[in-house]
């Protein structure tokens, strides 16, 4: 979740935008301070006690920070012990195309501790080009934002051939869309930027950060772009330190089947969903249930859908009944217990192609992603026929502001990176690479844990306990920790 707001320095714009890359975005400058930020009562659908919203304007394009303005919002969740608030605490719950209003509220509702909340004023946002900031649109139909996930499963060449005709059209709507002028500024880099606009607008020397999934990239963004403006920086089930890119994209498939070993244990040990009394049994039972949807869907659910299905619910072990039901039901041509809700993705949808495809490159020739799906499927069978394939990125303007920030150690020693090893959606492959590539800047916490996100949502104390003494006393590890696996309350 996400909106991003502020006003900023003078000094601030033109440092951080006379230069498109992030090494002029760094240059020092002068603190001033900023317009006042008013705070107000929240939007109905993200009201909660005690949270604030407000909205602020940035510029469209930091290179002319006198040119068109765009709305972002933030929310606050203020400290109740004044003498003992450190500053302010900006967070991100993951993305692209998600809202952060409200993330702040839930972090407090499922436990942020209380020494955290003192210590901080917590900030959400909504990122430019998502919910309340100047939310942007490819006018996808109903039939597109159907496909949420991933391109259908690709057994062939001839398969990834006829989804380029669908990924050609999303890209086309996007271009042609009221909001494509947005299209070469709605970045991670921009984002990072707007980030600091909001700390100048709340009078912050610097700010701490509270990151996952995506959220990790937009960290390791702003702070390689601000290292000196960055306090205490908590990055939690991480991408690489390419962000969002063609490799993120494809290791899904790796994080899945890092994963699903966990699934298929559960399951066998619970014989009454009939799906096997053995993983291996389980196993088999996934790639049969695959090949029967795609040949004959039950309710609307094929293969590809099984396999976007199953990848989700791999995100908490809480899921894993829900998930194990789903297959029970599919097996027996039942339709699923717990369908996904209808709604409106077009702005989630695509702000999340607007980031992706707007911060790097991805491969532009239908036969390289021929290619990478017929690895992928060899790989990672389960789900990497999909993630191999071809999608809107391929046939994105070729129209860049600037090449993508280069995560390095040049800066403080001020990041602390927390990781599962068995993560669906952040694989522990990239979020080594994040940590070598920070060097000295950071300390790595791995937790022998499954799933998607590591503090508060899993119950590893000695992780918790790493991020929670980072936050409020600065301390972290003094090398890298592996922490062992804790047995669930």
């Amino acid at each position: 979740m996400r909106r991003t707001l502020s006003l900023a320095l003078a000094a601030t714009a033109v440092a951080a935008t006379a230069i498109p890359g992030a090494r002029a975005a760094a240059t020092p400058d002068a603190f001033r301070a900023p317009d006042t930020v008013r705070w107000g009562p929240c939007p109905e659908d993200v009201a909660a006690p005690r949270l604030e919203c407000s909205t602020l304007e940035v510029p469209l394009d930091y290179r002319h920070p006198d040119g068109r303005q765009i709305d972002v919002a933030i929310s606050r969740l203020a400290s109740e012990k004044p003498s003992q608030r450190r500053g302010v605490l900006l967070t991100n719950p993951g993305g692209p195309g998600a809202g952060g209003l409200l993330y702040p509220a839930l972090l407090a509702a499922v436990g942020l501790p209380q020494e955290v909340l003192d210590s901080y004023d917590l900030i959400g946002l909504d990122p430019r080009g998502t919910g309340r900031s100047t939310p942007v649109t490819c006018d996808l139909t109903p039939e597109q934002q159907a496909r949420r996930n991933f391109p259908p499963y690709a057994h062939t060449a001839a398969d990834v051939a006829r989804e380029a005709g669908n990924a050609r059209t999303i890209a086309e709507q996007c271009a042609t869309s009221r909001t494509a002028p947005m299209l070469p500024h709605t970045t991670t880099a921009n984002t990072a930027r707007d980030m600091d606009r909001i700390r100048a607008a709340l009078g912050e020397p610097k700010i701490s950060y509270l990151g996952a999934s995506y959220g990790t990239y937009l960290g390791a963004v702003y702070t390689t772009m601000f290292p000196k403006r960055s306090d205490r920086v908590v990055l939690d089930s991480n991408l690489g330190p390419g962000g969002y890119d063609v490799t993120a994209m494809r290791s899904f498939a790796r994080g899945l089947e890092d994963r699903f070993p966990d699934f298929a244990a559960f399951a066998a040990a619970h014989p009454e969903y009939g799906l096997g009394t053995t993983p291996e049994q389980v196993t088999a039972k996934f790639f049969d249930l695959a090949k029967r949807l795609e040949a004959k869907p039950v309710h609307g659910v094929d293969g590809t859908h099984l396999r976007g299905l199953t990848f989700e619910r791999l995100y908490s072990d809480a899921l894993l009944p829900q998930l194990a039901e789903d297959w029970k039901a599919l097996d027996s041509g039942r339709p699923l217990p717990d369908p996904p809700p209808a709604g409106d993705y077009d702005n989630s949808m695509s702000a999340r192609f607007y980031v992706i495809c707007g911060d790097t490159r991805w491969p532009e020739t239908v036969r390289e992603y021929q290619r990478n799906a017929a690895v992928d499927r060899l790989r990672h069978p389960m789900l990497g026929g999909s993630t191999g394939s071809i999608g809107p990125c391929a046939y994105w303007p070729d129209k860049r502001v600037e090449p993508p920030v280069r995560i390095g150690d040049r800066g403080p020693s001020n990041v602390l990176v927390v990781q599962n090893e068995r993560d669906p959606g952040t694989p522990l492959a990239g979020a080594r690479k994040l940590r070598q590539a920070f060097g000295q800047r950071a300390t790595m916490v791995t937790v022998d844990d499954g799933g998607h996100g590591v503090y508060l949502t899993g119950h590893n104390s000695c992780a918790n306990d790493a991020v929670t003494k980072f936050l409020t006393d600065g301390q972290r590890p003094k090398r890298d920790l592996a922490c062992g696996r804790e047995p669930s309350e």
